[in-house]
């Protein structure tokens, strides 16, 4: 188990759209950053889940908080192409030395209010069924835990919903639009 320090936030982090150029860093930061909870094969892995195309079409719904270090948290999401109600939030990964000062609260609040000025009306999510901090952080958020094929730890859970054993947690968020006079 590695050491994290924890560093408080003191300098303003910048929120903007993500862009291409992006992509090189924000693949380092996953291998980085979950380095203390994976091998680095394993780290490298799940960087893979992130190939250039998401910021090629998806810069525009995606975001980054960054200082003058550089990128410190990200959230690569989008908007459904065959459903105009829906966006989709696919990965988001926060710097293990910030974590727990709401900077992955943040950059939901932007995306859910930018998803329903656009006039998306329901956001999904999924995480491994072993990732309770995620599950508790979607929970916070005001996601429901969709119905799943079974049970695991009292969680309904996706058998095989990503291929052969790649289990997952699936979340489903209501939101309207701001002419309803609800926020995200």
């Amino acid at each position: 188990m590695s050491y994290r320090k924890e560093v408080k936030v003191t300098a303003v982090l910048e929120l903007r759209q993500a862009r291409v150029s992006d992509h090189h860093v924000i693949v380092g930061c996953v291998q980085q950053w979950w380095n203390d909870s994976r091998t680095p094969d394993q780290a490298h892995e799940l960087s893979l889940l992130l190939p250039r195309l998401f910021l090629q079409f998806f810069s525009r719904t995606s975001l980054v908080l960054e200082d003058d270090e550089g990128i410190r948290a990200f959230l690569i999401g989008f908007h459904a192409a065959d459903n105009e109600e829906e966006a989709y939030i696919h990965f988001v990964g926060v710097d293990p030395s910030l974590r727990g000062q709401g900077l992955a609260r943040r950059l939901y609040t932007a995306f859910l209010r930018h998803a329903a000025e656009a006039g998306r009306r329901h956001v999904r999510a999924i995480t491994s069924p072993g990732n309770t901090g995620s599950i508790s952080f979607h929970q916070a958020m005001g996601f429901t835990v969709e119905p799943g094929d079974r049970d695991i730890d009292g969680v309904p859970v996706r058998i095989d919903y990503d291929g052969p054993g790649q289990d997952r947690v699936c979340f489903y968020r209501n939101i309207l639009s701001q002419d309803e006079n609800v926020r995200p």
